[in-house]
């Protein structure tokens, strides 16, 4: 009888270690509930990094890229200003780590971005002729996708050309040469690096007349016999907005185009968005001001309820598409890094990441290991 009470106890004890053991691993997201092996048959899943991650400073915040993420996007590496910055200078050096840092780990590889109206060489603001900006673009894009030819996986070759009612921006590019370089940025990328697969990425595709325009911009793009593989959606999202309908429809729109869709630049807001208030630009009456940051030192309870339901919700829909869906990348690796502490009001404390400030898994992390959990349990 003792043995028995013994054994039985000791059962017990097994149980509940290895329960917690479970709940400590799924709390710390290590490799096991990851967000990479979570979504390894469905889509890549990714983070964009800045200088620190990529030249090894910040140890804590690469261990988790690693461990977590199978893609990576640069978040001003390669932009034009960065990698360009004057007409005869191309500086490489952290663009060349970062796509180390992305083979050495065998992820998916991002060029950020080829050809975008910000963060541009200064010296293309005052072209006005149009043989010349096409001879610069060229340029550009061939000296900077020929170096990376085979390593960079996929290019966003073309970043935000659309206004809110789907027309074409008025940037410098559209001004001087028309509507043609699109095209001419896409053939010449192609040529550059022909494996590498080409996008367009912007922000708010969800919104209908914007989803009309970039379908138009697309269209035009494959009917003149430009390569285009994706469309990258960016996902700079808040709490309710916007409605996830709107958003299956542009995922559906897009993907019927026969593109693969990517969600970019994925965060979501819990602050106060001043344009609500404004109904215009930002007045400097609240910057720094408590009523637009009203959670700097800790996210309440019920708040970081709430943010983990709206990743879950929003997660629950890329698993419903992702036969559309190749990858999914978040803004930023943790909180901390997050250039949502900084914009649209500089100075505040957001919480938009699924890792927190000390780079520990938040509930809105287990919401969505959660339904993957879920959904592999109903299989």
């Amino acid at each position: 009888m003792f043995k028995t009470v013994v054994v039985f106890f000791a059962i017990l004890l097994f149980l509940f270690g290895f329960g917690k053991l479970r709940e400590n691993k799924f709390q710390t997201g290590d490799e096991v509930t990851g967000l990479k092996n979570a979504f390894q048959k469905e889509f890549y899943i990714g983070a964009a990094i800045n200088d620190k991650i990529i030249t090894g400073k910040d140890k804590k915040a690469l261990e988790v890229l690693k461990r977590e993420f199978n893609t990576i996007s640069p978040e001003n590496v390669m932009k034009w200003e960065e990698i360009h910055p004057s007409p005869d200078t191309f500086y490489f050096d952290m663009a060349d780590k970062y796509v180390a840092l992305g083979k050495k780990n065998n992820m998916f590889v991002i060029g950020h971005t080829l050809l975008w109206h910000s963060q541009i060489g200064p010296w293309m603001n005052t072209v006005n002729d149009s043989a010349t900006m096409a001879n610069y673009i060229r340029d550009h894009i061939t000296t900077v996708a020929s170096r990376y030819s085979g390593k960079i996986d996929g290019w966003d070759v073309v970043n935000e050309a659309l206004n809110e009612d789907g027309s074409l921006r008025e940037s410098v590019f559209l001004k001087v040469m028309g509507e043609r370089y699109l095209e001419f940025a896409f053939k010449v990328a192609e040529k550059a690096d022909p494996s590498a697969e080409l996008y367009y990425n912007d922000y708010n595709m969800w919104k209908p007349k914007k989803r009309e325009g970039a379908i138009r911009l697309i269209e035009n793009l494959q009917k003149s016999g430009a390569k285009i593989n994706g469309v990258g959606m960016q996902a700079h999202w808040g709490l309710t907005e916007p409605s996830l309908e709107e958003v299956e429809n542009s995922i559906v729109a897009y993907a019927k185009l026969g593109l693969k869709v990517a969600i970019t630049e994925l965060d979501v807001t819990v602050l106060p968005n001043p344009w609500d208030l404004e109904g215009a630009e930002i007045s400097q009456n609240y910057e720094e001001s408590e009523e637009m940051n009203p959670y700097p030192n800790a996210l309440p309870d019920s708040v970081e309820v709430q943010l983990a339901q709206r990743y879950q919700d929003i997660f629950k829909l890329f698993l419903k598409h992702s036969d559309k869906i190749d990858r999914v990348t978040f803004w930023g690796v943790n909180d901390q890094s997050s250039w949502l502490n900084n914009w649209p009001i500089k100075n505040r404390t957001n919480y938009p990441l699924l890792f927190d400030r000390k780079f520990d898994a938040k509930k809105a992390y287990q919401a969505v290991i959660q339904i993957k959990t879920d959904s592999t349990n109903q299989q």
